[in-house]
């Protein structure tokens, strides 16, 4: 590939579609690598649109490794959640996108069935018009739009309804790192809403709740026993999709936090344990539309 080709030009934005239809980093990497081999194999001189082309090419492939996926994640010990990935504050700035790819946002699509998810992320991240949409999957146009109906209405109704600014969510979440690393049970039930609800992901690899944990006063008691548990907690406050998060190292074993803000108190707790899904937690990932 050479710094001309589209596929270079465009890497971000396909990445960035594969990556919020399936949550994950490193199957949206394969997609990516499935699509440049199809990629390669293409007369030039007949692609109109380069661009359009390639995000069919990369939707058609994340759908397949989707409906792959759908048995494996059946069996999924405990709660499935996004794979986390570092990005800019730059991400922020587009305030659509930031909560496209937020870990609230992508656990919601995760409730969707495979063309749902497709149609959804086409239609309202990318604004991708109905017909070329259609043509993707395989489908009319007219059905493209009841499914987009359907997949919004679903979203409607699951997703987080408050938008807070980058200040207050970084603000709530180093009070909520403070309040862990210190083991201070009155500051953690302080920053959370009575009723917040917490949801870790090990992956069976390492402990984990395996189902998530409702009520501050019980949130508030975990959290403070996982203080006097461990030798050495350490606490960072970084970006991870498109908003301020923590990274936690429990005796050196990483965690990424993802908190859903409203009112200034925490009601959603996002606990990403399972290392394989962290590999990727210290590089940068493009995230662009």
């Amino acid at each position: 590939m050479t710094a001309e080709d589209p596929f270079v030009t465009h890497r971000g934005l396909l990445f960035t579609v594969a990556y919020e239809m399936l949550g994950s980093a490193a199957d949206a990497e394969d997609v990516l690598q499935e699509s440049w081999l199809r990629w390669a194999d293409v007369d030039r001189s007949q692609v109109r649109e380069p661009r359009a082309y390639l995000v069919r090419t990369v939707t058609r492939q994340a759908l397949n490794r989707l409906r792959a996926l759908s048995r494996s994640r059946e069996d999924y010990v405990g709660e499935w959640l996004p794979e986390p990935l570092l990005t800019s504050p730059d991400v922020a700035e587009d305030v659509e996108l930031a909560e496209s790819v937020s870990i609230a946002m992508l656990t919601v699509l995760e409730t969707l069935g495979p063309t749902e998810r497709a149609v959804f992320v086409l239609r309202e991240v990318f604004e991708m018009p109905y017909g070329e949409i259609a043509e993707a999957l395989g489908k009319s146009a007219a059905a493209v739009r009841q499914i987009a109906r359907r997949a919004r209405d679903h979203v409607a109704a699951r997703r987080p309804r408050v938008r807070v600014g980058r200040s207050e969510q970084r603000a709530v979440v180093e009070r909520f790192l403070l309040a862990l690393r210190t083991g201070q049970l009155q500051e953690l039930l302080e920053v959370m809403a009575p009723d917040v609800v917490m949801i870790a992901d090990g992956g069976g690899i390492v402990p984990a709740a395996m189902a998530p944990i409702q009520g501050a006063d019980l949130v508030a008691r975990l959290l403070a026993g996982v203080n006097q548990k461990v030798a050495v907690l350490r606490t960072t406050t970084v970006w991870l999709n498109g908003a301020p998060a923590g990274r936690i190292e429990f005796d050196g074993e990483p965690s990424a936090v993802s908190l859903v803000v409203e009112d200034g108190r925490i009601t959603r707790i996002y606990v990403v344990r399972n290392p394989r899904k962290l590999t990727r937690i210290d590089e940068l990932a493009e995230i662009t539309r």
